[in-house]
């Protein structure tokens, strides 16, 4: 790609924004920096198989950068990537399915709508798992490859997003979360996401409206760009009644502040998950790092115990809830996974219903009692190291098979019980060099205090100044 065009990928998005604010740079130079790289790169990653180029062309072009230009909220014609689980209008969104190969909504949702009424440019979509997973490959747009050893899962289910913004092909995307899906990519891939609270990011009406088990939020290279991706993205929209208007001072700006963590608390494991001891290593050897920033570190943890079963149980009422009329129609273009979902939902009991939710409440109640006297809780994003591509989904932790498909990143939807801000931070590597997560979980609706303790942990790591990679072709 051209020298110049290599210039812009490699900017931070921060940077990239802050110099179209300023008309150093336009829309259009970085739309089509972004298709360059897609086109020079991602052949083999396959992080964003849906294209929009002409359509992000002609929004490039029709901006008014005067206006957004005095917005600080706006990403003023900053091209991003756009989760194919978000409706993105005039482009097909496929959920990874067969059944929606050629669906192609009106308008966007409602995540997708807020960022781009604060300037962002959607320049492609970004591949998934078919409905849900963590493993990022499905029937219509293939399987998508880990950037740092392209024999690797790049995770899931925003595996694509991650990929995406680890090899460089756009500067910011969308994620969404129920049990990890933008953790767990976000640690495969050594990028940073943030799963925020319920509201914080408006959802579409996809989704079961009340539900807060599933979250829209940022994917960024580093944390200076995840706040500035927050504060385009956060607001009231009307198709989400659990959204809400930000009130105080923007992420950005939250970001100057020097406020330390006093004490926090780290566990390999949760006292509840199997987890890889190279993971573990590798994660308590960066917890010390807050005892170097000044923060006491104990292992005085909450009870999660019968977080996971009730997890089980809320997970497959909503997959029967969202998918059950589509399962009636389409059982034969459905994956048995999925199949297996909606079925274990419709066999949900009341009481069943009740008991995970007198878990999640009393869970919630000893997240309150322990921030009384810590400020975060520390553990891995993911039990194992990225895993081999042609591995439908993992079977065993360090020997102990898993009973489901989804029991290998349980350490994720522990935390999704607690409804807390949580952010994945690279944190090192394996042996391998394959990238490892840290997961670092906040008060409720302290996203600002999380922001600026992730991104004093980040400055410490350094890894986020290895981005953009190069993908790796390992042999």
């Amino acid at each position: 790609m051209s020298d110049a065009n290599n210039d812009f990928i490699q900017m931070t998005a921060t940077e990239a924004v802050n110099r179209l604010r300023s008309k150093e740079i336009s829309p259009l130079d970085l739309v089509e920096a972004s298709i360059q790289r897609i086109e020079a790169v991602d052949t083999e990653v396959n992080a964003l198989p849906i294209h929009c180029f002409e359509q992000a062309r002609e929004q490039a072009k029709s901006l008014d950068l005067e206006e957004h230009a005095g917005n600080p909220k706006s990403l003023c014609g900053l091209p991003i990537a756009v989760k194919d689980y978000n409706d993105l209008g005039g482009a097909v969104t496929t959920y990874g399915s067969p059944i929606f190969a050629d669906n192609v909504p009106l308008k966007s949702d409602a995540t997708v709508r807020q960022l781009q009424s604060n300037g962002a440019i959607a320049v492609a979509k970004s591949n998934v798992p078919e409905w849900a997973g963590g493993h990022t490959f499905n029937p219509v747009n293939g399987l998508t490859r880990n950037p740092w050893d392209m024999r690797k899962s790049a995770g899931g289910s925003s595996g694509g997003s991650s990929a995406a913004l680890a090899s460089g092909l756009v500067w910011l995307a969308t994620g969404n979360d129920l049990g990890g899906s933008l953790r767990t990519p976000a640690a495969f891939n050594g990028i940073v996401g943030l799963r925020p609270s319920p509201g914080r990011v408006p959802r579409g009406t996809r989704l079961p409206s009340m539900d807060t088990l599933w979250v829209e939020g940022p994917l960024a290279r580093n944390v200076d760009d995840l706040a500035l991706m927050l504060d385009a993205g956060v607001g009231q929209q009307i198709d989400d009644p659990l959204s809400f208007d930000h009130a105080g001072p923007s992420f950005v700006e939250t970001l100057q502040g020097t406020g330390m963590p006093k004490r926090v608390a780290f566990s390999p494991d949760l006292s509840i998950v199997s987890m890889e001891k190279e993971i573990a290593k590798v994660c308590g050897g960066a917890s010390s790092i807050f005892a170097d920033l000044g923060a006491e570190v104990t292992d005085d943890i909450p009870d999660f115990t019968g977080v996971l079963e009730a997890f089980q149980t809320l997970r497959a009422v909503l997959f029967a809830t969202m998918m059950g009329p589509i399962l009636l129609k389409h059982r034969d273009q459905i994956a048995p996974e999925i199949i297996g979902n909606i079925e274990l939902g419709l066999r949900i009991t009341p009481s069943q219903i009740f008991d995970a939710e007198r878990v999640r409440i009393e869970l919630y109640k000893k997240v309150i009692a322990f921030f009384e006297t810590h400020d975060f809780l520390i553990c891995p994003t993911a039990s194992i190291a990225p895993f081999p591509v042609d591995q439908r989904y993992v079977t065993e932790i360090d020997g102990k098979p898993c009973e489901t498909y989804i029991d290998w990143f349980s350490i994720t939807f522990a935390l999704t019980m607690t409804a807390c801000p949580t952010i994945s931070v690279p944190c090192g590597f394996t042996t391998e060099g394959l990238p490892v997560g840290i997961q670092i979980m906040g008060k409720p609706r302290g996203e600002a205090a999380l922001l600026l303790a992730a991104k004093r942990f980040e400055q410490a790591v350094g890894i986020s100044k290895q981005l953009p990679i190069t993908p790796k072709k390992i042999i």
